[in-house]
């Protein structure tokens, strides 16, 4: 593992030239691994692992994600198991359910985590808050995290295309003295292209408030109410979406990717950099507040709670397909089908 500067503050990092694919192989040559979930992370995890040549089995409950996994290729009765069967059969079980359903198959994959096991999660929610999920492993199995950065269908999609996704790695309990070299050897395999070291408890914190403020919540709620402010003033919707949505998705923001904020800065019109740095401190100003009530939030295990009481209601999908129906067809986003059908290379859809 390599110390790397990221901005002033030394950082430890692990590297594919540094733990090769082959090292990964051999670390975990006489494991046989399940990947119990086929949901989001579960098929681009289990997929490149298969690919890698590693051992690979997975676990899923009977239904439309257990359907998902035939058509991928997994075999009933041979790599394509139920939970419970996955798990005895495997040395390193990898929790890639959903929150919600790590807590109902708790009961399930506790039982199979005899000593000598690892036990794999790709976020530290259940482990973080054990005293609200549950969760609690025994003290004699590997308790190890990796954690993309990114969606299960960006794991797949950057593999196939010979690219890797960032990801962060912590060990919360080595039971074996294998712990890391299980871990870093997952993470390779799985196609991370660098691993950056956490704990379960910061890595939690972290997901929980990105994907609640600049992820996706605050984003949607930026890009509406600058929408709206430009409708409210008689703009029309396409003018108002490729001035909110379209031109920072299409162009600022892949220039931002390769080259950063502050290259964009020095990149563009004087108009649009006195404009940017003026304003840039107000939005600064009044976000921090929201992002600091929001950060107190996660980190006090109201969030997860929320997520727990929502998710364990009866008609919780119910709510959601509502919520999420709502979003699909407000204004903004059913601009936002006509503005991609007319892209130049056509629908994306």
């Amino acid at each position: 593992m390599a110390k790397m500067n990221f901005g002033g503050v030394m950082e430890t990092v692990v590297t594919r030239d540094e733990f090769t694919l082959e090292h990964a192989r051999e670390v975990l040559r006489d494991e046989t691994i399940a990947v119990i979930g086929y949901g989001v992370q579960g098929p681009g995890q289990s997929l490149n692992l298969r690919d890698n040549g590693f051992r690979v089995i997975v676990g899923q409950r009977p239904g439309r994600s257990f359907e998902k996994a035939k058509a991928d290729g997994w075999v009933e009765g041979e790599t394509l198991f139920t939970i419970e069967e996955a798990c005895a059969k495997a040395s390193i079980i990898m929790c890639l359910l959903s929150d919600a359903a790590v807590l109902s198959q708790w009961p399930v994959i506790k039982p199979h985590l005899t000593a000598g096991k690892a036990l794999y999660f790709s976020h530290g929610f259940a482990i973080t808050w054990p005293d609200r999920t549950g969760v609690v492993p025994p003290a004699d199995v590997d308790v190890i995290m990796v954690a993309p950065k990114g969606s299960g269908a960006t794991v797949r999609s950057h593999f196939l295309e010979h690219r890797g996704i960032n990801a962060s790695f912590a060990v919360q309990q080595d039971a074996t003295g294998r712990a890391l070299d299980r871990t870093l050897a997952l993470g390779i395999g799985i196609g991370s292209g660098y691993l950056f070291e956490t704990t379960f408890k910061r890595e939690a914190v972290s997901d929980l408030t990105g994907e609640r403020g600049a992820l996706m919540g605050a984003i949607q709620g930026l890009f509406l109410a600058q929408y709206e402010t430009l409708r409210e003033h008689g703009h029309t919707p396409s003018e108002a979406f490729n001035e909110t949505v379209e031109e920072l998705s299409q162009s600022l923001m892949p220039l931002i990717a390769a080259r950063g904020m502050d290259w964009m800065y020095a990149n563009c019109s004087t108009t649009a950099q006195r404009g940017a740095l003026d304003w840039m401190t107000p939005f600064h100003d009044a976000i921090k507040p929201v992002m600091e009530r929001l950060y107190q939030s996660v980190a006090s295990g109201h969030e997860a709670q929320i997520s727990i009481d929502s998710n364990s209601k009866p008609d919780y999908r119910e709510h959601l397909n509502e919520e999420l129906r709502q979003m699909r067809e407000s204004e903004l986003w059913q601009t936002a089908k006509t503005v991609r059908q007319l892209r130049p290379e056509g629908s994306a859809e």
